[in-house]
């Protein structure tokens, strides 16, 4: 099936140009859909290039405040509204996707390689004024990051909305431990363009083993490199917007963008909700136009002269609080360190109970769990048996708990654990998760990413790599070099630290935070599940008070 150019005005009068030829430098020709003003004017281009195929017509939820229209497309800018405010959108097929031939790379070097071609090529072309800004969603976020690694001369701005930046540590695995989502949207995407429609054009696409790549490089070895933000090279304005729900896949890389990146011009938009509705909203849709009339259009609206960090700070059950900060993490922190009180079970006798107290316990105590039982290895479904809901089940890690707080504490920033644990074997998974619980009991969840109830944050880490990068680890967010395994000794005790993924959350008067320490994943856990391979067989124990200084680290914001 060939698709030839062609060119037409929708009755809104926006000029679309289909299947326009996007040369590469190694002569491949990628195909793109143009959609700009009518006229002579040039206009800025806003691009994405991905394996989402630009003709695969979107239809959003009834709720999106975009309406439906014949030119939506998954993930990306809508030209019904952009256009008409004097931007071209350029949607471009990457290789082997779409229309695009080829062989598809997701986020990989090559990719990036051709993204900077595409960039430039817009950029050339009569109708644009020379600016390019990438914007988009998830992968049109991601391989933002990667693409300004190498600094193409006509990208002048971008805005990677809820895009992860390090495809080893975001993505693939999670502290060690292999995400389950990655490869089953690297399967879902291969059947789209090998089973759908997609295999009438391009039917021998996609036979990159990247799956294969992505799994046999379990070490950060270097061979992620051309998947991985280099933050030294990323200078250009950017605008990065990341969910607090988002907390297994895009939050982390938006977040060490605003910290590590040495551009001068960048800002960070932290909200909360599902993964497409914020994109699409009036008040998200402001914010990204007026940060790309002043990069793509020159227009001195004030936008950098506004304090550079915008704050969704959530009050429980989907209630939020826009506030405006001057950095990130926020300088007034009070870092709080709440320690593992294991001395006593809890009132009602459960063992795997314990306390979160601000005075370390004098003697040293333990709390030993069984990791076995986790299934048949042989499968997918046995990480799908790993779901918890409700509270730990007898002997499935350990639960510690606040008492009901005298006062309202926000937590808004990174967060860390600090463990000192044991096995029975050479190797554990810790998997926590920060709950809210109110003052009946009950938790207080948010609607996810993927809009299924979350808790608060979550984090990983298996212990065998534990060792950390000293010039990049901070006390409140730990970075790991995961670039050797550092196998348990049976019984030896160890200390590991483990990065929770940044949050925020209002906990109200009278309720507990409670953090959840498993062998496997916990509540909220439904969307990103993870494999645990053969590695939680034994006992572990957790160690506290005393010489074993165990505690979790949370940023607590005192009021203006």
């Amino acid at each position: 099936m060939k698709h030839d150019p062609q060119a037409f005005a929708t009755p809104s009068g926006i000029l679309i140009e289909k299947d326009v030829d996007v040369p590469m430098r190694d002569g491949a020709r990628l195909k793109a859909d143009v959609f700009r003003p009518k006229g002579t004017d040039k206009v800025p281009a806003i691009l994405n290039l991905g394996p989402y195929q630009k003709d695969k017509l979107w239809v959003p939820p009834p709720n999106l405040e975009e309406a439906a229209n014949p030119y939506m497309n998954w993930e990306t800018v809508n030209p019904e509204w952009w256009v008409p405010k004097g931007y071209a959108a350029v949607r471009v097929d990457g290789r082997g996707s779409g229309q695009s031939p080829g062989q598809c790379e997701p986020w990989s070097l090559a990719e990036s390689i051709d993204f900077y071609d595409a960039i430039e090529w817009a950029a050339a072309q009569p109708w644009c004024n020379g600016n390019v800004g990438l914007s988009g969603i998830s992968y049109f976020a991601i391989n933002q990051w990667f693409v300004a690694n190498h600094s193409p001369p006509s990208l002048k701005a971008i805005i990677p909305w809820e895009g992860f930046a390090d495809l080893y540590r975001d993505a693939v695995f999670h502290g060690g431990i292999l995400s389950l989502f990655m490869p089953n949207w690297f399967v879902a995407h291969l059947m789209h363009h090998l089973v759908g429609r997609a295999s009438q054009i391009h039917p021998d696409a996609w036979q990159k083993n990247t799956l294969h790549f992505w799994l046999s490089n379990s070490l950060d070895s270097g061979a992620f490199k051309g998947s991985q933000a280099q933050w030294d090279k990323i200078t250009v304005p950017f605008l990065s917007v990341g969910n607090w729900s988002g907390m297994a896949l895009h939050l982390r890389g938006n977040t060490e963008a605003f910290m590590r990146s040495p551009s001068k011009h960048k800002k960070l938009r932290m909200q909360a909700g599902t993964h497409v509705h914020p994109f699409y909203a009036e008040e998200a849709r402001a914010d990204q136009i007026r940060f790309f009339d002043h990069w793509l259009k020159g227009i001195d609206n004030g936008v950098m002269d506004e304090p550079p960090v915008k704050l969704a700070i959530r009050k429980g059950h989907d209630e939020i609080e826009w506030r405006h900060e001057s950095e990130w993490p926020i300088a007034r922190t009070q870092w709080t360190k709440y320690h593992f009180d294991l001395s006593d079970p809890q009132p009602d006798g459960t063992p795997q109970t314990g306390g979160l107290v601000l005075d370390k316990p004098a003697a040293s105590t333990a709390r030993s769990y069984k990791a076995t039982g986790l299934g048949s290895m042989g499968s997918t479904s046995a990480a799908s048996s790993q779901v918890m809901g409700g509270g730990i089940k007898p002997g499935m890690g350990v639960a510690l708990e606040t008492p009901p707080l005298a006062e309202d504490v926000e937590v808004t920033g990174p967060l860390a654990a600090v463990l000192w644990v044991s096995s029975s074997t050479e190797d554990m998974d810790l998997f926590l998760t920060l709950r809210n619980f109110d003052a009946d009991g009950n938790e207080v969840l948010e609607t996810g990413q993927q809009g299924a109830p979350v808790p608060v944050a979550k984090g990983w880490l298996r212990a065998s790599h534990r060792e950390l990068d000293p010039e990049l680890t901070l006390p409140h967010r730990p970075y790991h070099k995961h670039q050797r395994r550092l196998y348990l000794t049976p019984g030896e005790i160890v200390k590991v630290e483990v990065e929770i993924w940044p949050t925020s959350m209002v906990f109200k008067k009278g309720h507990r935070i409670r953090l959840d320490v498993q062998p496997r994943d916990g509540a909220g856990s439904a969307s990103y599940m993870h494999y645990h391979a053969d590695y939680n067989t034994g006992t572990n124990t957790i160690h506290s008070g005393g010489e074993h200084e165990s505690y979790l680290l949370l940023p607590v914001i005192p009021a203006k």
